[in-house]
């Protein structure tokens, strides 16, 4: 046994029995009651902190279903495993009526981190700084767009006369934005690696980058990368919580944060799509 087996007698209470590793930072533990628990490694204890903190914060809507947090130490974080199915109609309509009810659970603020968790964040492996606002056009631009470009400039990912079009579409969100709604409570990195469709049937969300947000945020990451049974997942959606008139005229702009952070983080292929997001929404 590695050293992940005293994390989890630390933060399960129980004796590790069998380990697999499934990456270099994941592993699935068995116990020795042979309940199956799945140990994350983290570089930064603060993204540890702001995993166990968002999952708990989702978890405490009692709409989404998320594995159960078993307890975080410095690096480490031990949650129940999901064993994972096959993607179903049903399921994909359940799933969006859950996912309007956690957005109707609301948050204090855009940018409101979760309960106890860090204001200095991430989604995925890119900081993400929570700073909570009230008006959500001037938050969205000043917290979720203009740090990462300003970030891929700075790495050479997008040309600095390039990231003018996104500065532009900034200027621009008031009348872009839509109706204004109160903050809704975001996964927040809410792409279909994220979506798992679990053997009972019901679909849980993993690694959230919490925070409130609007919620056509986390509707556009689900389009921007595909999920299985989209349609009918806005359908559930739709029936418990319908979307303001233009939504889907609005998903580019809401899908340019996370194209953006794709971009600082894989580079030049997102920034492209990035930009061609920014001229299509100002161009509307």
């Amino acid at each position: 046994m590695t050293g992940r087996a005293d994390v989890v007698v630390r933060l399960t209470g129980r004796a590790a029995r069998r380990e697999r590793a499934l990456s270099a930072s994941l592993t699935e533990v068995t116990l020795d009651d042979e309940r199956v628990v799945i140990v994350k490694r983290s570089d930064d204890p603060g993204a540890t902190r702001a995993e166990a903190a968002g999952l708990r914060w989702l978890a405490g809507a009692r709409s989404v279903r998320v594995p159960a947090v078993h307890g975080h130490d410095g690096n480490w974080l031990v949650i129940d495993r999901v064993t994972e199915g096959r993607p179903s109609r049903e399921a994909a309509v359940a799933f969006g009526r859950a996912l309007a009810a956690l957005h109707r659970a609301g948050a204090p603020a855009f940018g409101a981190p979760p309960p106890d968790g860090p204001a200095d964040a991430f989604i995925g492996l890119a900081p993400m700084r929570n700073e909570p606002g009230t008006d959500w056009p001037r938050w969205y631009a000043g917290h979720r767009v203009l740090p990462y470009v300003r970030r891929a400039v700075d790495q050479g990912t997008v040309r600095s006369g390039e990231a003018t079009v996104v500065e532009r579409l900034c200027e621009h969100l008031p009348e872009l934005a839509g109706p204004a709604e109160p903050p809704a409570r975001l996964h927040g990195d809410l792409w279909n690696g994220n979506v798992l469709w679990a053997d009972d049937g019901h679909v849980r969300l993993i690694d959230p980058a919490a925070h409130g947000g609007h919620r056509e945020t986390d509707l556009a990451m689900l389009r921007l990368f595909g999920c299985p049974y989209l349609e009918q997942v806005l359908e559930g959606y739709q029936e418990k919580a319908p979307l303001a008139d233009g939504w889907a005229d609005r998903v580019g702009v809401h899908q340019l944060f996370p194209l953006l952070v794709h971009a600082v983080l894989f580079g030049r292929g997102y920034a492209e799509r990035a930009l061609a997001v920014a001229r299509e929404a100002l161009a509307g």
